[in-house]
């Protein structure tokens, strides 16, 4: 009789983080950041079907990279879990730390029971009402892993040095194409440049109406990029 393949559990995650952390990888990155009247977001995208960053729900936005048909699962499942709780509740309890929470259940699961973790991270960002102490940015690994980012935070292919660079730039009070050129040239780095045609941007904005979500043009993209 001949004796099952034994893998030990410690390289059996080690073998499961590795592969989520190629695939995510082999994406284009994205970094989100607080600017003086919410969080900007902003992508590198080229294609003009499929989108990075989304709404949720109200003052909730999603963003993701790495597997495009995976992360979009998570979206569509984020959206529908807060549409019922505030339809069953109230549309106040709908909140990005809950759904944070919902999609790192979702993500421990699937890397500890799967048969293939998912090859994606993803964002979760939400607008105070009244000011800045209120925003709420958080960041959910491949494996569930979930890290609140006061003020920055980037995802996907070298995302450290993408963050550093976002980090030493960072200041309080940024207006929001100083914002957009910060996460321009973040994503950029040195020796390359990046153009509205390869971009995707998006904010939550304190504007004092129901939904803060907004989507910019190429147009605006490019306009403040110019300044």
């Amino acid at each position: 009789m001949s004796m099952p393949y034994y893998v030990a559990p410690e390289q059996a995650m080690k073998d499961r983080a590795d592969f989520a952390r190629k695939g995510i990888a082999r994406g284009r990155a994205l970094v989100a950041l607080r600017f003086e009247r919410g969080i900007v977001l902003v992508a590198e995208n080229t294609s003009q079907s499929l989108r990075k960053v989304s709404e949720i729900y109200d003052r909730i936005a999603f963003a993701g990279v790495g597997k495009y048909n995976e992360f979009d699962q998570l979206r569509v499942a984020g959206i529908r879990s807060a549409e019922l709780t505030g339809y069953q509740y109230s549309r106040d309890d709908v909140d990005a730390r809950g759904l944070a929470n919902d999609y790192a259940q979702l993500l421990g699961n699937s890397f500890t029971h799967g048969m293939k973790p998912m090859e994606v991270e993803i964002l979760v960002a939400e607008v105070g009402v009244d000011g800045g102490s209120e925003d709420q940015i958080f960041h959910i690994m491949y494996d569930g892993t979930v890290i609140d980012r006061p003020d920055t935070c980037a995802l996907g292919g070298e995302s450290e040095a993408i963050s550093s660079r976002l980090t030493s730039g960072f200041t309080e009070g940024l207006d929001l194409h100083e914002a957009i050129k910060l996460g321009v040239s973040a994503l950029a780095g040195d020796g390359r440049e990046l153009t509205s045609s390869s971009l995707e941007v998006a904010l939550l904005e304190r504007n004092g109406e129901r939904r803060c979500f907004r989507r910019l043009e190429p147009s605006e993209i490019a306009s403040a990029l110019q300044e």
